[in-house]
């Protein structure tokens, strides 16, 4: 029984101090693996967040430049007729949207959505003014029909839109 005793003294005591080297080396790895994720997210966020940026400016130039008013003064010519204004309004509205449909990866689902929103109720705008006009009217005369019809607009999708892209880079500051 002594042989048993003595036995248990010697292993007991010694258990307790392997399992709190263990516990000690657990809670320093977590620390260690903690450390090292926090380190990863910050240079991560060194990486990423000057991209996010740049993608929010490129969103809000993308809706500025497709506000009616903009995307009007920048395309329209004397010499278009409505049909050719109209043709040449929807180019750039698709161009401008398929060059920047990359940033959708940078941005939320709802954010990006309410940018298809914004680009889509331009396109209706352009086409719903088109459809107002005779066949010969001027591009000067769809130019003023669409000014009336944004000036019209109650719930405006673009700001919208810029508003949610706004917000959303506002989280990372």
């Amino acid at each position: 029984m002594d042989f048993i005793a003595d036995i248990l003294k010697i292993t007991l005591p010694a258990g307790l101090v392997i399992y709190g080297m263990y516990l000690t080396v657990v809670s320093f790895l977590n620390k260690e693996r903690e450390k090292l994720l926090v380190e990863i997210k910050t240079q991560n966020n060194q990486t990423i967040l000057p991209i996010r940026l740049q993608a929010g400016e490129r969103l809000c130039l993308l809706l500025e430049r497709i506000t009616p008013n903009n995307l009007v003064r920048r395309v329209n010519q004397p010499e278009y007729s409505a049909k050719d204004l109209h043709a040449q309004l929807l180019y750039e509205v698709r161009e401008e949207f398929n060059h920047n449909l990359s940033q959708q990866v940078y941005f939320s689902d709802e954010t990006w959505e309410a940018v298809k929103r914004a680009v889509e109720a331009v396109v209706t705008m352009v086409n719903s003014a088109l459809q107002d006009m005779n066949e010969e009217a001027r591009g000067i005369d769809l130019a003023k029909r669409i000014f009336q019809k944004s000036l019209d607009q109650k719930n405006d999708s673009i700001q919208h839109a810029l508003t949610q892209v706004k917000s959303e880079i506002r989280i990372y500051f």
